[in-house]
């Protein structure tokens, strides 16, 4: 078993790991919230739709009972009767169907956002495991399941028992009243249940949410191991970057040693620091480094400079400025461009040279 699997996760997932995870199906979700949700907003839009939806139906059920004998002769078995009336049913009721369609979707959507996963279509036979269903049936996770519908349930029984217990003494009045009249007051009293268990069941949802979203979080940490493994995987290994910038810093000591014998002179600390400079008036209006170097480095540069007769000039002042001041192809600062220019001018005085 790898080693990582003994590691304790206690790292926050990466943004990667939170990728592969939401493929898998693997998000923060609460079925309450979405109970709740069309609950709520489910009974408030039936409310609003009802009164023009019911008079549908009451319409749709006074042209069946007004022909019934006309439909009774004309089709014994009453199939297109049923098929009719079901399918105006359905038109009737669509409107309603659609927004809790509407519902379910957006508090969907709100919890996850947007995505597909196939992989959380799939079977997962190590559900049908019963050590495995043993072990989840006596989880903590189990344990709060339990007591979270224990406190649901008592809780919608005290709404519902609270709300009926309050319009108690308007029960005596049904009998007196019309049809309409009962449903109306009946249809206020579902409503006002529907509404107050709905928001008590919200209430519960945001708390599970909230828990949801914990374990969530918890299942998908990461050791410091994986971290470093997912690292490598998407940056690439640390010895073979090293291995990189290794050979990147060669090509570019190598590229900087073939510019040294074009140098117009080597300034030096004498022995610490080499810095090499090369001067193009018709290019360029100011000299250029074209080498620099410590130690060794500066050491080879002398021995190159040396090999081809390029002129060494020891000025520790000037060295110490160049090599803190400039890098490698870079033009001089201003506040050198004097020392420099006197220091070229000497140069080309020993060979004769004009400076163009």
């Amino acid at each position: 078993m790898p080693e990582q699997d003994f590691q304790e996760k206690t790292e926050r997932a990466t943004p990667r790991r939170r990728r592969e995870a939401r493929k898998e199906g693997q998000v923060a979700k609460s079925m309450e919230l979405n109970a709740a949700a069309i609950i709520c907003l489910g009974f408030a839009s039936f409310y609003v739709l009802g009164p023009p939806l019911v008079r549908q139906v009451y319409s749709l059920m006074s042209y069946v009972m007004a022909n019934a004998p006309f439909i009774a002769t004309a089709d014994e078995l009453f199939l297109n009767l049923f098929t009719q009336v079901g399918q105006n049913f359905l038109m009737i009721m669509l409107p309603v169907f659609a927004v809790m369609v509407i519902i379910a979707a957006g508090i969907n959507l709100v919890q996850v956002g947007v995505g597909v996963s196939s992989k959380a279509l799939g079977p997962k036979f190590d559900k049908i495991n019963p050590l495995k269903g043993l072990k989840k049936l006596f989880s903590v996770r189990s344990l709060v399941h339990a007591v979270r519908d224990s406190i649901k349930l008592a809780v919608v029984g005290f709404v519902a028992y609270k709300v009926i217990d309050s319009e108690f003494d308007g029960f005596f009045l049904y009998p007196d009243m019309t049809v309409s009249q009962l449903a109306t007051s009946l249809g206020s009293l579902t409503l006002s249940i529907a509404l107050k268990i709905g928001a008590s069941i919200f209430v519960l949802a945001v708390i599970d949410y909230l828990y949801q979203k914990y374990e969530y979080e918890k299942s998908i940490r990461m050791s410091k191991q994986e971290i470093k493994d997912e690292m490598k995987d998407t940056d690439g290994s640390p010895q073979i970057k090293a291995r990189i910038r290794q050979i990147q810093r060669e090509m570019t000591k190598k590229r900087m040693m073939a510019a040294v014998p074009l140098a117009d002179v080597v300034v030096t600390n004498p022995t610490e620091i080499a810095v090499a400079l090369k001067y193009k008036r018709e290019e360029h209006g100011a000299p250029q480094v074209i080498a620099k170097g410590e130690r060794l480095i500066a050491q080879r540069i002398r021995e190159i400079a040396t090999e081809h007769n390029v002129p060494i000039v020891e000025d520790k002042p000037l060295a110490r400025s160049l090599f803190k001041m400039c890098d490698v192809g870079e033009f001089i600062p201003d506040q050198l461009y004097r020392a420099v220019a006197e220091l070229l001018a000497y140069i080309y005085r020993l060979n004769g040279k004009v400076i163009n």
